[in-house]
């Protein structure tokens, strides 16, 4: 027999002896209470929102008076691709335009020309921090 084996039947022979486990009643020695707790929790969250509008053509107009337009009033147009990153991007700018001539030289005229090619047209970044407060207070009354 091995020491394992001794131990084991020892063991054995002890707990029938000894007998049952008596359990003790546990009788609380107070008869009312209460019991407070508080908690305060602050969260900050920080966001950061960046929006961005691209123009992936275009965008031409001329006005006036006492001009004269030679050739075609449509502007030529030509298109561009651009690859950064695996992203491939294709836009449509102006190759040529129309040429503008005084009707006649000297006299009043008026003459406004606007283009707006493709790209970034408007970038709004907002930012704000928002703070959230919770107070918990709890109180428990027991009596007996």
């Amino acid at each position: 027999m091995t020491r394992l084996q001794e131990a084991i039947g020892l063991g054995l022979i002890l707990g029938a002896l000894h007998g049952a486990a008596q359990a003790v009643p546990v009788v609380p020695n107070f008869t009312q209470g209460s019991m407070t707790s508080h908690t305060e929790t602050t969260q900050k969250i920080t966001e950061t929102i960046n929006s961005m509008d691209y123009n992936t053509g275009y965008q031409y107009s001329v006005t006036g008076s006492g001009i004269t337009a030679s050739g075609n009033l449509s502007p030529g147009t030509s298109t561009s691709t651009s690859t950064i990153e695996g992203v491939t991007s294709t836009w449509t700018g102006l190759s040529t335009k129309p040429t503008f001539t005084q009707t006649t030289p000297g006299a009043a005229f008026q003459f406004t020309e606007s283009y707006q090619g493709p790209g970034l047209s408007n970038q709004t970044i907002i930012q704000r921090t928002t703070e959230i407060q919770s107070v918990t207070d709890t109180t428990s009354i027991f009596t007996q």
